[in-house]
């Protein structure tokens, strides 16, 4: 990591491996180590968004490790049964620290969707603004094949992409990515750090699946996922969860432990081409007043006061570009509202919004983390 490189915000990514020490049942001391670090970050200042797998490994222990057949019912059944267990000892856990904690359950389609994508990015915040840890897990009690995120580390970095994380910190049973696989060649050497704008082919060739049967994802995943989110701004590190304070001695005191992956863009280049790959789909149109206009290229949002005429027919997350009084296109982002919303409350100050519509998303109707000036 860079010299001085600080975060604020970090998605931790645990695996079944993990979870589960390596066994085949979730290891109780180990998560509670887990949560011991997690909790030392969060004292240190630092935002952490959980993504952990273990809801099918549980399940599989509430039924007595069945023999069942390898098709996706099944894996939908164990989710379904230990999904509720591995919570209860996230609760417990977390309760020792009186930290609260959520449940948030995705598919794929969640994260597409613009409109879902703006519930689940403005659910996330309202937690982390209320200090709530989010415990996030793909929904693989109704996830189909279509719409899976294929395994929790691309839906880890997914969520760091969404909400802007610092860094991905990826825990495997491996100490980092190495140039061939440990397990059977001893020789092997971990890279310490990969800053190319592409991930070398040596090093992809070097991954291999996890062999232990437990996770979906094994160190070709963690390679992908890390490709992805460092596009999107952030740093990423894959280190091993069976190391002492692993968590803190990366997040808080920066020790080069695993394998670093220094960011290749940033958050606003990032949402930048989110926002703008919608723009030639733009639902609606908002005209707005001078002051609004100005208001945005000082970096604020949207408010309904600032509105004063609205075009087409939109819903809430769809995409809409903001035009000044003569027409000409000031920026595009994501609307919280919908038209109709829009044309009751345009040119009313954003404490109206619940009186008009009895209820509220917030404040804005475009905020400033969702618009990009064009």
């Amino acid at each position: 990591m860079k010299t001085g490189e600080t975060y604020s915000r970090v998605v931790i990514k645990l695996g079944t491996s993990t979870l589960t020490d390596g066994g085949t049942e979730l290891s109780l001391a180990r998560m509670v180590d887990l949560v011991q670090q997690i909790n030392a970050v969060k004292s240190g200042g630092v935002q952490v968004l959980l993504v952990s797998s273990g809801g099918i490994a549980a399940g599989r222990e509430g039924m007595a490790y069945p023999d069942l057949p390898h098709y996706l019912p099944a894996k939908q059944m164990l989710a379904a049964i230990g999904q509720p267990r591995l919570m209860a000892i996230y609760t417990q856990l977390f309760t020792l620290y009186r930290q609260e904690i959520a449940q948030v359950l995705l598919t794929r389609d969640d994260l597409a969707d613009r409109r879902r994508y703006l519930n689940a990015r403005n659910t996330l915040e309202a937690l982390l603004a209320y200090d709530v840890v989010p415990i996030i897990n793909e929904n693989d009690t109704i996830a189909t094949e279509e719409i899976r995120f294929g395994d929790n580390d691309n839906l880890s970095a997914l969520i760091a992409n969404v909400m802007e994380a610092d860094l991905l910190l990826l825990l495997t049973d491996q100490d980092g990515v190495f140039t061939a696989d440990p397990r059977t060649h001893p020789e092997a050497q971990r890279v310490e750090r990969i800053e190319t704008d592409q991930i070398p082919d040596e090093i992809l060739a070097a991954a291999r699946d996890s062999g232990n049967g437990l996770g979906t994802g094994g160190m070709i995943s963690k390679l992908s996922a890390a490709e992805l989110a460092r596009r999107s701004g952030a740093a990423v590190v894959v280190a091993s969860g069976a190391t002492t304070g692993v968590i803190p001695r990366i997040v808080l005191q920066k020790e080069p432990l695993g394998t670093y992956f220094s960011p290749l863009g940033t958050h606003m280049e990032s949402r930048k081409r989110f926002l703008l790959a919608g723009m030639d789909e733009a639902a609606g149109q908002l005209m707005i007043d001078p002051g609004a206009a100005q208001a945005l290229r000082q970096g604020g949002s949207l408010l309904p006061v600032g509105i004063t005429h609205v075009t087409g027919m939109f819903t809430r997350g769809q995409s809409v570009t903001v035009t000044d009084s003569s027409g000409k296109p000031v920026a595009v982002g994501l609307s919280n509202y919908s038209a109709d919303d829009v044309r009751q409350i345009l040119g009313q100050h954003s404490d109206q919004i619940d009186t008009i519509l009895g209820y509220a998303y917030g404040a804005e109707v475009i905020h400033h983390n969702n618009l990009v000036l064009l």
